[in-house]
């Protein structure tokens, strides 16, 4: 075993000289090579015989590569010192005897990275699996890094290419006389030169070897492939362009973000054809959910499945169009902010704080009751109760638009109660998201770990209670010392022009969303704040920002509610209806019945009726529950099925959630008061 072991040993390090041999040694080599590995046609001493002079060979190719790599070094500093040739011809020759230097250490290199590998091979078990993976692993990462540095070299060919043209112009310019024009030309060449070196950022070479990066293989797709003249000559141009798509080992496909050379405009046309398409086909699916009495939001979900995945698949930037559709929901909770004036927050923050805690904490008790039943793992029990404890701010917010909701003397508005509870929801989420990482961590601990878990959420939640008081304590400042003479500043500027007032309270939006970002609180929340602390300009101010923001907020609206029916899969709802549907109905009911039970015991007397109403805008679940479940099933806390039941359950509750609401406002709101907002 060891004599054949060492015979293979030294095969693999011979097989890379014989690429270096000449042509006619070639095949003798290897047909000597592979009777040496059967062991067949040769003694013991002619075995040793043969790998002695091999090995001989092989140290003479080396000594020979390192005169060489003295011989360019001698060649480089001579061309440096020769005053006959011009800057641009050093440069040429220069790079060039560079490139071949790194070309034979490479090949150096290859060959002991081949005798590496073979004798960890030899070492390991074949039927080691995990062992043998690791070899692959390593195999890989070595190609992958080979493919690099030959992409680098592809590269300074290039670039080396680019010098030799540029030497080549200049002798031409020294040997003829310059017109006027031509001078102004080369001038204005040698300025675009310099502004590419300075603008160019390097990227590559600067983040190769930052820690937790990867060399990844990917594949570079070109459009139109079918027809190849026209696809080569638009090779040529994506290739400076970087307009192609590129798709690693796992499916995931990039596009171009930002472009080596900037001071070309590009546009990702992908992303136009998407939001074209989107804006098309949301008009007639919008007007049938309209025809038939459903809110039309369900038009632009329909819209999105549709077009997405489980559809005509003809989505591509899924990813961007997502983005933009995080939009409407900032400018959506910004006009509910907007219509929910300070005051009226005043009056139920003890009922916004206490009711969305208390069912929190029964949704955790019956979630961990059921898994213990069902013996789920504690943490994802925690995160599918706590999930789908949330409910839907955008959706319920327009239920409300447009309804009549004036406070009778002494009585609290079920409005400002829903929307309060709802705010809170989203600070919770913020909390969630926050709390996540340790979530993740509690799932692969040991019982003695759990208590400094514990502690080390306690923690999170009073860093979040300090963001939250932060943050209000900033909003008051704003709100006594900035918002007043900063809107009438905008509304002078603004006369005649509406561009710098939607523009100023833009601004003012993305400042608020900073700040609680920054905060570590949601980023929602401080586009509601940002739309309380307008409202307490007056009715006046409130209805002129209204009448400029609305249409900017349905349009991205539209986006939002599309992206989330990306994520529907109608044919996964099919094969398993009769569940979906129970686990739907369970969960709607259970959010029902501990919403009246909570409002029950926290509601004053007197507005005890409102608890129908606002139990009914909370049973059902958060769209933000795909966002949840999306980083829960990456983390590893749940598991592809629970997703796609949560992803399930939570389309079909948004379904049921205007019957639900449609039936409460007619048992509980008087008819004159009543105004279609379903």
């Amino acid at each position: 075993m060891k004599a054949t072991g060492f015979i293979s040993l030294w095969t693999l390090v011979l097989l890379p000289c014989v690429q270096l041999a000449n042509p006619a040694q070639h095949e003798d080599v290897v047909k000597h090579a592979i009777k040496l590995h059967r062991g067949k046609g040769a003694v013991v001493t002619q075995r040793k015989q043969w790998v002695l002079e091999s090995c001989r060979k092989l140290s003479g190719l080396l000594r020979q590569k390192n005169v060489v790599l003295n011989k360019l070094k001698n060649a480089i500093r001579a061309v440096e010192k020769d005053a006959g040739l011009s800057d641009e011809e050093k440069l040429f020759q220069v790079h060039t005897f560079e490139i071949f230097q790194k070309e034979l250490n490479e090949s150096e290199n290859s060959v002991f990275q081949a005798i590496h590998g073979l004798q960890r091979a030899l070492q390991g078990d074949y039927k080691d699996v995990v062992n043998m993976k690791e070899s692959s692993r390593q195999r890989l990462e070595a190609l992958r890094e080979a493919a690099i540095k030959e992409e680098m070299e592809y590269v300074e060919l290039l670039a080396a290419e680019k010098h030799q043209v540029e030497a080549l112009k200049n002798m031409q310019h020294q040997n003829k006389s310059l017109s006027m024009l031509d001078e102004i030309l080369e001038d204005v060449r040698k300025a675009a030169d310099r502004l590419e070196e300075e603008i160019e950022e390097h990227a590559f070479d600067d983040n190769k070897s930052v820690r937790g990066v990867n060399f990844e293989a990917v594949l570079r797709v070109e459009e139109d492939e079918a027809n190849s003249k026209s696809n080569t000559s638009k090779r040529e141009v994506e290739d400076d362009l970087g307009l192609s798509m590129l798709i690693d080992s796992q499916n995931n496909q990039y596009i171009l973000t930002k472009p080596r050379d900037s001071t070309i405009p590009r546009a990702d046309h992908h992303f136009i054809k998407d939001i074209v398409t989107i804006g098309m086909l949301s008009l007639p699916c919008g007007w049938l959910c309209t025809t038939i009495g459903l809110p039309t939001m369900f038009g632009y979900i329909i819209c999105g499945v549709l077009l997405g995945p489980s559809g005509l698949n003809s989505i591509k930037s899924i990813v961007q169009v997502e983005t933009l559709g995080e939009f409407g929901v900032f400018f959506t909770l910004f006009l509910v902010g907007l219509e929910f004036s300070p005051e009226r927050l005043r009056k139920v923050w003890k009922i916004s704080l206490q009711g969305p805690c208390y069912m929190t904490v029964l949704m955790i008790a019956f979630g961990l009751l059921w898994g213990h039943l069902l013996q789920i793992r504690p943490t994802q029990s925690v995160f599918i109760s706590t999930c789908l404890s949330l409910s839907s701010t955008p959706l319920v917010s327009r239920f409300l638009a447009g309804s009549v909701r004036g406070d009778k003397e002494g009585d609290i508005d079920y409005s400002s109660v829903l929307l309060g509870m709802l705010v809170m929801q989203d600070v919770q989420l913020g909390l969630f998201i926050a709390v996540m990482p340790t979530l993740i961590q509690v799932g692969v601990s040991t019982y003695s770990s759990i208590f400094k878990e514990v502690l080390r959420i306690l923690v999170l939640i009073g860093q979040i209670l300090f963001s939250l008081a932060a943050a209000f304590l900033i909003c008051l400042v704003i709100k006594t010392y900035l918002i007043g003479p900063y809107y009438r500043k905008l509304h002078a500027e603004s006369k005649g022009n509406k561009e710098i007032l939607i523009l100023g309270i833009t601004a003012f939006i993305f400042l608020m969303l900073t700040i609680t970002e920054l905060l570590d609180v949601s980023m929602e929340l401080g586009c509601f704040l940002a739309g309380a602390l307008i409202s307490s300009q007056g009715h006046m101010v409130t209805e002129e920002i209204m009448s400029c923001i609305e249409p900017i907020r349905d349009f991205l609206a539209i986006i939002f509610f599309a992206s989330i029916g990306l994520h529907v899969f109608p044919t996964f709802v099919i094969y398993e209806l009769t569940v979906l549907l129970f686990l739907t109905l369970s969960v709607v009911i259970m959010k029902f019945v501990l919403a009246v039970l909570v409002l029950s015991l926290i509601l004053p007397k007197t507005s005890q009726y409102i608890k129908w109403i606002v139990s009914a805008g909370l049973a059902q679940v958060s769209e933000f529950s795909f966002v949840l479940g999306s980083r829960a099933r990456r983390a590893g806390i749940i598991s592809r099925e629970v997703y796609l039941l949560i992803l399930s359950v939570t389309t079909l509750s948004l379904l049921l959630a205007p019957a639900l609401w449609r039936a409460a406002i007619m048992k509980c709101v008087p008819r004159p008061e009543r105004r279609s907002s379903t």
